[in-house]
């Protein structure tokens, strides 16, 4: 036989069960002969895989830094991540490896790089110039501890300040220390007996390069004569300095202090403050000073041409405004501006018109990094209102429960999700538009519509347009306002079974074609909705309750509605019939007082109106059965051609017609195996624990999850994170845990059992011991007849076996394709139908779309089964296993996708040791397996999810949904897709000092900082203080923060040269680039000649 090479597709990929595949496909091969021979397409070169975007909101941020030239915006957070942001849709994410925690950013303004500090003492050089941004350089310190940097506009050397009050001064272009040193004990007083504290401030004072404003943590700053390299100025304050910010005219700067005071102080007056303010003390009679505030974190005093000056502070509030929520306090003139945050104020920036430090700042908004968003304030319009954001940094609004990802949708199902979400959106923005508007999109070489749907812990569904690797919300659907609300934790009802997040989704059944969705929420509850233009007001929920019960009892008889399966010693049969409800039940006791038939939710008795969107079809519970809770939900199926939806959980299976709002199957997961029950289990009373029995369990449950804990709210899950059967030390979450729950749940047209001769309605169900049984659906013509006559669901026998917990099922063709479930086409039903479309809806019949409808009959189809442990490929109807393949001995399946890929279909899977594997189909060859992350959380676990076209995405962070690709054609166009950070755009004019100002010294005074700092003036630096990394960027961006004409020159030219690296530039582009660059070259060489012997009074 032929032998499949797994190619090496990244550095950590790892091949564990290529043997066990080899072995595997042998031991089928003689089997599939016996099997029309279907061409494969799918070959391991096809595969590739790779992240993506991230997108989201940064997860514990720390640090901001904005390029006013440029207008990009970035974010570091404490786990070492790099967020850039531009115009919405040009994102960019970057990881230091380290890990640590980011406390500084600082731009190289308009040169395309950015220096990253970090709290374990590393600074990074960032080049934004590529597509992917790489690290140029990285220098580590050894000795001392970085407190805080600052990097003068168009200077190359950057201060460092240190916890021991030292200031460094690094070289930006070749990342080395300058042998300048400024040492604390020189910066203070020599009479000062104590240290003075980390530094926590520097900044050069704006009209003179020359001296350096030095601030200590406790309260002592200290003007720095550079040249002369002794202090001019020291100003002593009794409280701590938290920030400090200079007027434009480097006559004053301000401080905030710990106490809630900001002292405003004279550059030459430092024997005491010129102005102290308590911008939220209460002014106390007598003359006495205000009480003391929380510190202000951090103060910006910025001036406009036109008016007062802004003076900008976090903090500050008086400390018996408990409670209160964080504040930004905006002072101008006279007025003075609280604007209260929802979350915690990590920093803030004021966007200004000038880069320049001396000029007037003319600033026009505020952006605030918040513990959990990010706010734009605009700061021209009166009241101060805030942008609307457009980056999706909503994903954490409540916390994600559970996401799917649909690929390649209808063309049609975006415009309708936009124009019924557009209805939704808040008032009050600023008029203006978004000021972060820097980078230029990538080009979209993917036409195929995305979307993502995040569930949420507050029973919210977001749909999201994920096309071409951006993402925008799209419509939010609130499904807890089907539900009563207790007002209070005292009020809420008794019938709850979690503590927290009631309504918290668990998993999302959606059809695309006919917009059909289904939801399962954590109260054992489901609801499916239509979607409509149309608003409508629902006079009464439709409601129905299910009794569904793990317990062997007295056979009962079904109301006629299915084949009631053949007890055998050792099982019974228990379907409940089931009185459908359409008001909420009241609560009713049984015999021994205990809660029974009591839903865990009380659904509203009020009329609901209904906007256009999503609109309830039906609400269906499960109740309280004699003292014990219904069990969650642990799978979920809805088809809208049958216009049948089927749940279940460790307790059975239930299936209702939402045409007709009526329970059709009500089965405890035995009765569903009739008299074929491969296990021996032993009766349960209702209150006593059973123990596992029988030897078909104990192989299952080694080391395998139960999926209803990958759907759990985690929120509201109060087990660990520990993945094995028996994660709870309580008796009854054992007992719950053995039993047998319904984990994947199937709709098809296909051969039920090996008899049959053509294809029909049925559902397969797979459950947590390996069983796939198959259901029988005798489904009434179309029309009305579907509305009045029942439809029949009856077990067909059909069992069969697979190791480990069955995840997923699809259907194959003869020709090896997919078979979709039948769907009915999405039309508009709260429109009054005309007799036309009345004709047409009589002869409607529930069809599929599948090519299978018009085989013929001979022609056979094949069941794709994937489990936590192995896949079987099995043909119908004659129910032969064909190929089957060992996933993974050691580990288990946590998520498996059949989807579409390069006109063919495979399997995709990931497991919980970290591979991403892929099958093909219908042979089950190995195609990928690569180690890509270890499951280190639950969160992955519930979130992680494949879709068509090579998509993937699982949850990364709280806030963040990673994005990546399987698909080698994805990977190799990704380069093209990404946004570009980095445009060329020229340094606005200094601002002009004025021909007198220039002649008798007024005016900002500049400094040779090379000739000071350079290692001819200054010498080494010791080479145990610091450590330099080059970076993995590569040494061709070195001189990317170089000044002067050959600077430019050079950055020209650099840029060109990283231009060059896009995969499959065209010639005409780089044509036309080289030429710009060439003759840049030559008018900056011709300025230069003309220049070069004049002296100053000539120009």
């Amino acid at each position: 036989m032929r032998k499949f090479n797994i190619r090496k597709v990244l550095d950590g990929l790892t091949a564990v069960s290529a043997v066990a595949s080899a072995s595997s496909a042998a031991q089928q091969q003689a089997a599939g002969n016996r099997e029309t021979e279907i061409q494969e397409t799918l070959q391991s070169e096809h595969f590739q895989l790779c992240k993506t975007v991230r997108h989201g909101f940064p997860y514990q941020p720390s640090a901001l830094a904005f390029d006013p030239v440029q207008k990009i915006l970035a974010i570091g957070t404490q786990t070492g991540a790099l967020r850039l942001f531009g115009r919405p849709g040009v994102e960019c994410y970057c990881q230091h490896d380290s890990g640590a925690a980011v406390i500084q950013l600082q731009f190289l303004i308009n040169e395309g790089a950015l220096v990253s500090a970090l709290a374990d003492d590393t600074l990074h050089l960032w080049n934004l110039r590529q597509k992917r941004p790489a690290i140029l350089h990285s220098l580590k310190f050894n000795r001392e501890r970085i407190t805080f940097c600052h990097l003068p506009f168009q200077s190359k050397w950057l201060y460092v300040g240190t916890e021991r009050g030292n200031i460094h001064i690094v070289n930006v272009e070749s990342f080395t220390l300058s042998g300048y040193v400024i040492m604390w004990n020189k910066a203070i007083e020599l009479s000062s007996k104590s240290h003075p504290g980390p530094v926590v401030h520097i900044s050069d004072n704006p009209m003179d390069e020359g001296k350096l404003l030095i601030g200590f943590e406790s309260g002592t700053v200290v003007l720095w004569d550079l040249k002369s390299k002794k202090a001019d100025y020291r100003y002593t304050h009794d409280e701590a300095i938290h920030s400090v910010a200079w007027h434009h005219e480097g006559k004053q700067f301000i401080c905030s202090h710990s106490d809630g005071t900001l002292t405003i102080w004279n550059v030459k007056s430092p024997t005491k403050p010129f102005q102290t303010i308590t911008p939220h003390g209460k002014q106390l009679k007598d003359g006495k000073k205000p009480e003391p505030c929380k510190p202000i974190l951090k103060v910006e005093y910025k001036t406009t041409r036109a008016g007062e000056p802004f003076i900008i502070l976090s903090g500050g509030l008086s400390y018996d405004t408990v409670g209160r929520r964080p504040c930004l306090t905006v002072m101008h003139g006279k007025s003075t501006a609280v604007l209260e945050m929802d979350y915690s104020i990590v920093d803030f920036l004021t966007l200004c018109e000038t880069p320049y430090p001396n000029d007037f700042q003319e600033p026009y908004a505020v952006v605030v990094l918040l513990e959990k968003d990010l706010v734009l304030i605009d700061l021209a319009q009166n009241g101060y209102p805030i942008f609307e954001n457009p980056y999706p940094l909503t994903i954490h609004e409540s916390p994600v429960t559970c996401c799917e990802y649909f690929a390649d949708c209808p063309v049609d199902l975006i415009p309708a999700l936009y124009s019924v979400g557009a209805r939704q959106k808040r008032q009050g923005y600023s008029k203006k538009e978004w000021p972060i508007s820097g980078g230029n999109w990538g080009l979209i070489t993917q036409s195929y519509p995305e979307i993502i749907i995040t569930g949420h812990a507050d029973g919210s569904i977001k749909f999201w347009d994920a096309s071409a690797i951006t993402l925008q919300v799209l419509y939010k659907l609130k499904t807890a306002k089907v539900f009563e609300k207790s007002r209070n934790k005292d009020d809420r009802p008794n019938t709850d079974i979690v503590d927290e997040d009631p309504y918290a989704i668990q998993i999302i059944s959606w059809c695309p074609e006919s917009r059909m969705l289904c939801i399962a929420g954590v109260s054992a509850h489901v609801i499916i909705y239509r979607f409509s233009k149309q608003e409508v007001t629902t006079e009464v929920i439709p409601m129905l309750e299910v009794r569904l019960l793990y317990e062997i009892n007295d056979v009962e008889t079904p109301d006629g509605e299915q084949v009631p399966p053949v007890p055998t010693p050792g099982t019974g049969s228990n379907p409940q019939s089931i009185v459908p409800q359409s008001h909420p039940s009241t609560s009713s006791s049984s015999s021994d007082g205990l809660r029974d038939n009591v839903p865990c939710l009380k659904v509203k008795n009020s009329p609901l109106k209904q906007s256009p969107g999503y609109q309830i079809e039906l609400v269906i519970q499960l109740v309280w059965v004699s003292g014990e809770p219904p069990q969650q939900i642990t799978s979920l199926a809805v088809n809208s051609a049958y216009g049948l939806v089927v749940f279940g959980n460790c307790n059975g299976i239930a299936m209702v017609d939402y045409l007709q709002k009526t329970v059709l199957l009500n089965l405890g997961t035995i009765e569903l195996y009739g008299s074929n029950d491969p296990y021996r289990r032993e009766p349960r009373s209702p209150r006593k624990t059973r123990q596992p029995s029988g030897a078909g369990l104990c192989d299952i449950n080694e080391g395998t999850v139960v999926p209803e804990d990958r759907c759990k709210s985690p929120t509201s899950d109060v087990k660990d994170n520990s993945f094995s059967r028996s994660r709870s030390s309580s008796v009854t979450s054992i007992d719950k845990e053995s039993r047998e729950a319904i984990s994947a749940l199937h709709f098809c047209e296909t051969f039920t059992r090996k008899a049959d001769t053509s294809p029909s309605p049925c559902l397969w169900v797979g459950t947590t011991l390996g069983t796939v049984l198959v259901i029988v659906l005798n489904l009434p013509p179309g029309g009305e007849q579907r509305l009045l006559q029942p439809v029949i669901v009856s077990p067909s026998g059909t069992i069969l076996r697979l190791k480990g917990a069955i995840l997923r099922m699809a259907f194959l063709d003869a020709t090896g394709s997919l078979v979709p479930p039948a769907h009915e086409p999405w039309r508009e039903h709260n429109v009054p139908e005309d007799k036309d479309e009345k004709e047409k809806a009589k002869k409607r019949r529930p069809v599929s779309v599948s090519p299978s409808s018009s085989q013929e009959i001979s022609e056979n189809q094949y069941a794709v089964i994937c489990s936590e442990k192995q896949a079987k490929v099995i043909s119908l109807p004659s129910q032969n296993c064909i190929y089957k393949q060992n996933i993974t001995e050691t580990s288990f399946v946590l998520r498996g996708d059949i989807v579409s890929l390069s006109n063919s279909i495979c399997l995709a899977c990931f497991c919980a040791n970290g591979h991403i594997m892929t099958f093909s189909l219908p042979s089950l060859r190995p195609l990928l397996d690569v180690y890509y992350l270890p499951l280190t959380n639950m969160r992955i676990a519930r979130t992680f999810c494949f879709t068509n076209n090579g998509q993937a995405l699982y949850l990364v962070s709280p806030t963040e949904i990673q994005r990546l690709t399987y698909s080698q054609e994805t990977c190799e166009n990704l380069q093209e897709m990404l946004g570009e950070l980095f445009t060329p755009v020229e340094t606005p004019e200094a601002p002009n000092r004025g021909f007198f100002k220039g002649l008798f010294g007024g005016g900002a005074q500049s400094l040779d900082r090379e000739e000071l700092f350079g290692e001819s003036a200054s010498g080494k630096a010791s080479r145990s203080l610091a450590q330099h990394i080059p970076g993995p960027g590569g040494i061709e961006g070195v001189k990317g923060a170089a000044s002067g004409v050959v600077g430019e020159l050079a950055r020209a030219r650099l840029a060109l040269d990283e231009r060059g690296q896009k995969l499959g530039e065209l010639e005409e582009k780089t044509a036309a680039m080289l030429y710009s660059a060439d003759s840049f070259s030559k008018h900056a060489h011709e300025m230069m000649l003309k220049y070069k012997d004049k002296k100053w009074y000539q120009f």
